[in-house]
């Protein structure tokens, strides 16, 4: 009789040949980029361990009043501290190791600077979802085996992204998912005993916490790295490619700009909101660097105007990473700060800044305002490069005397030789940059070309002539800004839809368990009318039919008809259900939404010596005598029953069942309330 209707949703997953499920690369891939990372994953795993042990002298070194102990404790820590440092330089040298990550393709650019992936254990959700979907849904947990099965699959292949839009869709799918996750099983009023572990992207240095919270924010992080090794990977020798690097570094200040605006109280420290803040504006330096580059791709025409253009855009590269070199040094970011990253960044500050002034330089040396030229637009144009001209010099007569642009302009060759000078020391004096070739011969090929140049029009009385020229005021047409995360373009489907639609069935709502209701509707009338959307709630229910003699109540939601799933049908479709069945008996199951004050089953977490920090007990108190009477306190005994979340139980039996009540009575039902969750908890009941 049922096999007409067609529920309109959940529609059911199909995991081949649509895209529902999109796989990590493989962790065994024996690439540059996947030895980079395995690398990372046992520098971290050292990290942990030298943390621990250092952890452990110092406390030693509190408790003990022998001073000969204490001496030695001392001269430990001393080798602990040496080695740590050592692995966390071992650390700095993978976040510099910029070649692994650059387009393939023989390029004479400057390298840039990508994020690597943090690093997480692995986290076992099986247990602790399906008691809380016995707990609270009420629902038989073994059948959502697969979709907890499928989230925890999707987990681990967020954990080896590929390296394309891909790689983001697959974060941005989980991220998405979690969502969904917090809002059916995480309740805001306590934990749920899942540890959350994630490593420090810099120091290595693992965070762990029992909040989802940390999981979305690392995950997002993950998403702003993986756009970073996206724009290095593109090929800067082509105007795609660059258009590429532009958009993904854009997207990349976007991405930990949202993080670092949303989860504003993240305790690790590469997501801290100072640190940050730093990242965002390394992404956009780099962004403006490719729009540059993109700029002189086609070449530079030593022709006036576009080298007034060119320079003043070389000026803006040189002003952003002047910036971003300054925001390295401030504290409490210049500690954990990538001491090279900090070096590339006073290394462009000034390559940049020389390009501004040599640019100058060529347009006033090799022009010369000759009758029939613009002499008005030159002069607005030299006239916008600088705050205020040198002394004694005005625009106009500088363009027409031929002795002053060549003052002028190899006073900017002179400041230009002065910045490639600095440049190239600050590459040296950095080990990780002197061992970038590619680096190392774009500084000496620009110190080059403006030292030659200076030589062809130096003379003796330089020293003299020379002026101290003013800084050329940046500017570019192309001005970078930071692209939000766009979440709506990736399409999601809730592993756990068929709980029920999410605007009813999440963690922060309660309900009594599913109560079976036995009725028939006399001559065709129900004796109830229905109201709402996904699910169904009843409605202008008469007190004297069949419906209400066995249990029903205005407002309850129908969960189920004769076995069929009702959660997602609309009002129409459970109509059309309900009156197929004719003078028939019917069995309808129902759930009835509790206040907010409402009994939560309460859980006392503890950590037991030398076991892994879960729930060890939850606690479930339901007497009926201490309900009637509200100063009456709750009785001491309780059941226990055990909550265990041991690894590798994808499909481990739950621990707690609640069985459903079918109710078939005569008279009114008995209203019956649950006690407050938080009357069941003591101050010490729960230690985290």
């Amino acid at each position: 009789m049922t096999d007409t209707l067609l529920p309109a949703a959940p529609q059911p997953l199909e995991k081949e040949d649509d895209g529902y499920f999109r796989k990590g690369c493989n962790p065994l891939a024996q690439t540059g980029r996947s030895k980079l990372q395995n690398q990372r994953a046992a520098l971290n795993q050292q990290i942990l361990k030298a943390v621990r042990m250092r952890t452990g002298a110092e406390n030693l070194l509190k408790a003990a009043t022998n001073q000969k102990v204490r001496e030695q404790v001392r001269l430990e820590l001393s080798f602990l501290n040496s080695d740590l440092q050592m692995l966390k330089e071992e650390l700095e040298g993978l976040n510099i190791s910029v070649g692994v990550y650059q387009s393939t393709e023989e390029a004479f650019t400057i390298p840039l600077i990508p994020l690597g992936l943090k690093e997480t254990k692995d986290v076992d959700f099986s247990v602790v979802l399906k008691d809380f979907i016995l707990e609270h849904y009420s629902e038989d947990s073994y059948l959502y085996e697969d979709e907890i099965a499928d989230l925890m699959d999707l987990r681990q292949a967020c954990r080896t992204p590929s390296r394309d839009e891909a790689g983001v869709e697959l974060l941005l799918s989980y991220f998405i998912q979690l969502g969904f996750v917090e809002s059916r099983f995480f309740p805001p009023t306590r934990q749920m005993g899942i540890l959350f572990t994630w490593y420090d992207s810099l120091t290595g240095v693992p965070v762990s916490q029992q909040n989802l919270l940390l999981e979305k924010a690392s995950i997002l992080f993950n998403i702003g790295a993986l756009y970073t090794q996206i724009g290095t990977r593109c090929n800067r020798q082509t105007e795609a490619g660059l258009q590429s690097t532009v958009d993904a570094f854009q997207r990349a200040a976007g991405v930990l700009n949202y993080l670092k605006e949303t989860f504003t109280h993240t305790p690790s420290y590469d997501m801290s909101p100072a640190m940050l803040s730093v990242l965002v504006k390394m992404m956009l330096a780099q962004a403006q660097e490719s729009t540059f580059e993109k700029i002189c791709l086609s070449g530079i025409q030593n022709e006036f105007f576009v080298l007034v253009k060119v320079a003043q855009e070389a000026a803006k590269v040189g002003e952003v990473y002047r910036q971003l070199y300054t925001a390295m040094n401030q504290e409490p970011v210049k500690e954990n700060i990538p001491y090279s990253w900090a070096s590339l960044a006073c290394v462009k500050a000034h390559h940049y800044e020389a390009l501004a002034h040599y640019f100058t330089a060529t347009l006033l040396i090799d022009h010369q305002l000759k009758p029939g030229s613009d002499e008005d637009h030159q002069e607005k144009c030299l006239s916008q490069l600088y705050d205020h001209m040198p002394e004694g010099m005005t625009p106009l007569a500088t363009l027409k005397n031929i002795h002053q642009r060549q003052r002028l302009g190899k006073s900017h060759l002179c400041r230009a030789v002065t910045h490639h000078e600095e440049s190239v020391r600050e590459a040296s004096l950095c080990k990780k940059l002197r061992n970038i070739e590619v680096l190392q011969e774009v500084l000496s090929v620009a110190h080059q070309r403006s030292r030659l140049k200076y030589t062809q029009l130096r003379d003796d009385y330089d020293l003299l002539s020379l002026i101290n020229v003013p800084d050329i005021i940046s500017k570019t047409e192309r001005e970078v800004e930071i692209i939000p995360p766009q979440f709506s373009k990736v399409t999601v489907t809730d592993f756990f839809q068929k709980l029920g639609p999410l605007s009813v069935f999440s963690a922060n709502k309660r309900w009594t368990p599913p109560r079976s209701i036995h009725f028939t509707a006399e001559e065709g009338d129900l004796g109830f009318t229905l109201r709402g959307h996904s699910p169904v709630q009843v409605h202008f229910l008469d007190p004297y039919c069949s419906a209400a003699v066995a249990g029903a109540k205005e407002g309850d939601y129908i969960v189920s008809i004769q076995d069929v799933d009702c959660k997602w049908l609309t009002v129409s479709e459970v109509m059309k259900l309900l009156k197929s069945f004719g003078q028939n008996d019917i069995e309808m199951k129902v759930v009835s939404l509790l206040d907010a004050t409402s009994s939560m089953h309460s859980k006392c977490a503890t950590y037991s010596v030398g076991m892994q920090k879960t729930y060890s007990m939850i606690c479930l108190a339901t007497d009926d005598d201490d309900k009637t009477d509200k100063t009456k306190k709750i009785s001491k005994k309780l059941s226990f029953l055990s909550w265990n979340t041991n690894k590798n139980r994808q499909k481990s039996a739950s621990t707690l069942c609640l069985p459903s009540v079918g109710v078939r009575v005569v008279g009114p039902p008995v209203k019956k309330k649950l006690p407050s969750p938080f009357s069941l908890l003591t101050s010490d009941s729960s230690l985290y």
